[in-house]
């Protein structure tokens, strides 16, 4: 499922993404992410690649280098570290991950060396999950009647019973006493011009999640699980049909009015209405009706779906009062607009001042309804979040080594190796670590768009992935730090090994004659380059696929810009010859011509050698870089030959993977399947997923979906990094603990004043 960055999330995930939260949305080295406006220093931790409540992150986030695995963002909440990624947007990975929002870890994608998708929520079965009713198979209508489980469960969890129970205190990862107060200055990468998430127009600034609270909040430490925050907690049939939430009285926006169950079927309806992300994240949510004072009931097309109370659980909350009500010029608000007005919210913060594409600066709310509620307990503690953008990571990098940035998270291998030299780090009044994190790592890739011609054929997919040398570039580029990917769902148990056994084999025999051959013959591996001789062998191989799709080397005379007058004498009275040059061309005289569309610098000198590459066996690539507004636009119309990918999965997929290989999400501009795939088996897959039983059937159906994906060389596969790289000034304290599955910096960490004071003295000597 696709995880929501709730403030929670966004935290973990800020703090994994921090200074890169943007660019995180890809993987280090890769395309950049956004949402979680949290410092932190690694993507977003979260659980599932979902996306992500708003899923509108801050734009989309750009490839990173490579950045720790993590799991998917779900539909709005967070997205790495901006704000929370947008919702059907394209992420661009980064080789290295964009500053991030704030308190969000989700992860801002910038391409980068390598980056690893980040993680989603996914929406749970309940702390104690009733049994899952309808099978895969066959998922029937839901029908009106069946009665609500008695239990009203205060968590929901699809991986299993919830580690905390009803009556627990607080988290075991923060520190429930830690004070509260300092300034977190953080950075941005790229722009802004507006201020709504929930709206698929714009590019939002980082850590807008921060604002609003979600009915649910997704744990950075438990994949696939969430706790209740604006409702208390959440009741559903055996058969998955509804979920209805309990909501808390005492739950109330910034300006002191009630949340009410008006104002989450009011949410609900609008961010449908308004977003197709929304539309077809909750497709399967037909209705959303009040059924008590405090009572909001939700019901779906069809029974067996265990993750879709999880998803509802997600959903972000905004006023109905606020958004109906006009500005204080007497236009009407509208939640499908852009708008540089700061917005009403109920979360832990609220947006102090902006300057359009510069800066946002949020505030602490000292009131905020939640603050000692145990699912927010020890959590958002600085009394300001200042973002900073800027247009490149240079002058940020710059900025924190004098101190105005107080944290950054790396996502280039190169980098972190070479640039942390400067004085403050070697006296030690900076910190460098890196923080082991569990998140599975979604694909980071070069995508195809197969809409286009010369891709159609897997033959020449698998072509071009035989061309690229990983090994060469992890080597020259990055420190050989870096481990390719071969799944969608690496570091995890829900990654294909070995042939497909049991299970798995059984759902993969349903669809056998749609599928490649060699799904069931083995494992999948990317090409190996690590002897001499192994590339040109590869070359060779994929010449004989070329030559099998209908692409064959010609060599054929080109113009030289440096033969003059007297060389064309010469050439005219044949005392010397035109240059030549090898041209891959089809049966219809069509050379093969590849563009890499990109946003940013960070994946240009990873994408020049393959070039060079491609272009020994007759391709003609170019790279065009573009600008952030116009990348998105153009990823959205599907307007590109092959960009930076990146794919985040969580712990628990599921209905997000509609949005990355569904048939139905393909033809929809501003999807996530901006590889346009459109296969009856993926979709088989997919469903199968969807309405697993349990988890043993879920992984083994994830095994299914992993191999017909790989198998089908839909993408070159980058590469991931299972640390969150993390750089901060000695300003700070945090727990003992920290999320499994990432810093958080801007979620639990703390300003530490005596600390502050100690470095400025060392500053001025």
């Amino acid at each position: 499922m696709q995880m929501r960055l709730t403030p929670l999330i966004v935290a973990a995930l800020a703090l994994m993404t921090f200074p890169a939260l943007s660019n995180m949305a890809a993987a280090q080295d890769a395309p950049k992410p956004p949402e979680a406006a949290a410092p932190a220093s690694s993507p977003p931790a979260s659980d599932t690649a979902k996306p992500a409540e708003a899923p509108p992150a801050a734009e989309p986030p750009k490839p990173a280098e490579a950045s720790p695995a993590a799991e998917a963002p779900k539909p709005a909440e967070a997205t790495p570290a901006a704000d929370a990624p947008k919702p059907a947007k394209a992420t661009p990975p980064a080789e290295a991950p964009k500053p991030a929002e704030a308190a969000t870890p989700a992860p801002a994608p910038n391409p980068a060396e390598a980056a690893t998708p980040a993680p989603a929520p996914n929406p749970a079965e309940a702390a104690s999950p009733a049994p899952a009713a309808a099978p895969a198979e066959a998922p029937k209508p839901a029908e009106a009647a069946a009665a609500p489980d008695a239990e009203c469960h205060h968590a929901l969890s699809l991986v299993g019973k919830p580690k905390y129970g009803p009556d627990f205190k607080n988290f075991d990862w923060v520190n429930p006493d830690a004070p509260k107060g300092g300034t977190l200055h953080s950075w941005a990468e790229g722009t802004f011009d507006t201020l709504n998430r929930f709206s698929d127009k714009g590019v939002q600034a980082v850590g807008l999640s921060l604002i609003d609270d979600s009915l649910f909040a997704t744990s950075p430490d438990e994949p696939g699980t969430e706790y209740g925050l604006i409702a208390e907690c959440a009741s559903y049939p055996a058969d998955f049909s509804s979920v209805t939430f309990k909501l808390r009285p005492e739950a109330k926006f910034h300006d002191g009015t009630p949340i009410t169950p008006e104002d989450v079927i009011f949410s609900f309806d609008q961010f449908k209405k308004v977003n197709p992300f929304y539309a077809f994240y909750y497709k399967n949510v037909v209705k959303a009706e009040k059924t008590g004072d405090h009572e909001v009931k939700f019901t779906f097309d069809k029974t067996g779906n265990r993750e879709l109370p999880m998803i509802v659980g997600e959903l972000s909350v905004v006023s109905k009062a606020y958004w109906e009500g006009k500005r204080a010029d007497g236009t009407p608000r509208s939640l499908g607009e852009t708008t540089v007005e700061p917005p009403l919210g109920n979360g832990a913060y609220k947006i102090k001042s902006v300057d359009t594409s510069r800066e946002i600066v949020f505030e602490r709310v000292p009131d905020y309804w939640a603050k000692d509620l145990p699912v927010m307990k020890g959590q958002q503690n600085f009394d300001i979040l200042d973002f900073t953008y800027y247009r490149d990571r240079t002058p940020a990098f710059e900025d924190f080594k004098s101190g105005r940035i107080d944290s950054w998270a790396e996502n280039r291998a190169s980098a972190w190796a070479t640039q942390y030299n400067f004085d403050a780090l070697k006296k030690g009044l900076v910190k460098k670590e890196e923080v082991p994190v569990e998140r599975v790592a979604g694909m980071q890739s070069f995508a195809f768009n197969i809409r286009r011609s010369q891709f159609q054929d897997p033959r020449v997919r698998h072509a071009f992935n035989l061309l690229y040398n990983f090994e060469e570039a992890n080597r020259s580029l990055f420190n050989n730090a870096y481990v390719r990917l071969n799944s969608y769902f690496a570091n995890s148990d829900l990654q294909s090994k070995g042939a497909p056994q049991g299970r798995e084999l059984e759902i993969l025999n349903e669809i056998k004659d749609e599928v490649p051959p060699e799904v069931f013959t083995g494992e999948y591996t990317n090409p190996v380059n690590n002897q001499e001789g192994d590339y040109r062998k590869h070359q060779q191989e994929a010449l004989k696929l070329f030559e099998a799709a209908g692409w064959k080397i010609r060599s054929e005379a080109v113009a030289d810009p440096n033969c003059g007058t007297w060389c064309k004498i010469k050439q005219a009275v044949g005392l010397s010859s035109a240059s030549t040059a090898r041209v891959l061309r089809n049966d219809k005289g069509d050379q093969m011509t590849v563009e890499f569309l990109i946003n940013g610098d960070t994946f240009e000198r990873i994408i020049l050698p393959y070039v060079q590459n491609l272009a020994a066996l007759g391709i003609k690539a170019t790279v065009r870089n573009v600008d952030d507004a116009q990348y998105q636009q153009r990823v959205d119309n599907r307007d590109f030959d092959i960009v930076v990918g990146s794919f985040p999965q969580s712990n628990s997929p599921g209905n997000e993977q509609r949005e990355f290989w569904g048939s139905a999400a393909a033809d929809k501009n501003s999807s996530r399947n901006i590889i346009g795939i459109k296969s009856p088996a993926v979709d088989h897959l997919i469903d199968k997923i969807v309405y697993s039983k349990d988890r043993d059937d879920l992984v083994a159906a994830t095994h299914a979906l992993d191999r017909v994906l790989l198998w089908n060389y839909y993408v070159v596969p980058h590469w991931y990094y299972p640390y969150d790289r993390i750089a901060y000034w000695d300003i700070f304290g945090r727990p003992a603990k920290l999320p499994s599955q990432g810093s958080a910096l801007t979620q639990v960490w703390w300003f530490d004043a005596d600390k502050a004071k100690a470095v400025q003295a060392a500053k001025g000597k």
